[in-house]
């Protein structure tokens, strides 16, 4: 059985996040439980996702997954903002909630780092 869709297409927030992904070389977007990824060969940025905390599901519609820098990752995740993604969160991945007092250049940061450690080497080499 598909996932249902869990996000509005016509979301500013998301239409922000998909332009900063997109630019990055060979990346593309595809619907993945039911939630928009962002990838090359493997998924740099989810938008989206849910965490778990005491066996309650929460969910944070307008997010980004990402995996950090790994020299950035441990001070992330003494910030309070930060959240650890159902599922993902093990393997390194961070989520944080987007509103409308996000800093779009932290949020450029955040998945320029997760695109760096997720594309292939030939595509990082594109980027400046």
């Amino acid at each position: 059985m598909a996932h249902p869709v869990m996000f509005d297409d016509d979301d500013p927030v998301l239409a922000r996040v998909r332009e900063l992904a997109l630019a990055f070389p060979e990346a593309d977007e595809k619907v993945s439980h039911g939630r928009p990824a962002f990838f090359t060969q493997k998924v740099f940025c989810y938008y989206g996702g849910s965490q778990r905390v005491d066996g309650v599901w929460i969910a944070h519609d307008r997010a980004i997954m990402v995996r950090p820098d790994p020299d950035d990752e441990p001070a992330l995740r003494q910030q309070p903002r930060f959240w650890v993604p159902a599922y993902l969160g093990p393997a390194g991945w961070l989520g944080l909630d987007l509103d409308a007092g996000t800093d779009w250049s932290e949020i450029a940061e955040l998945i320029d780092a997760s695109y760096r450690l997720t594309a292939p080497a030939r595509l990082v080499r594109l980027l400046a």
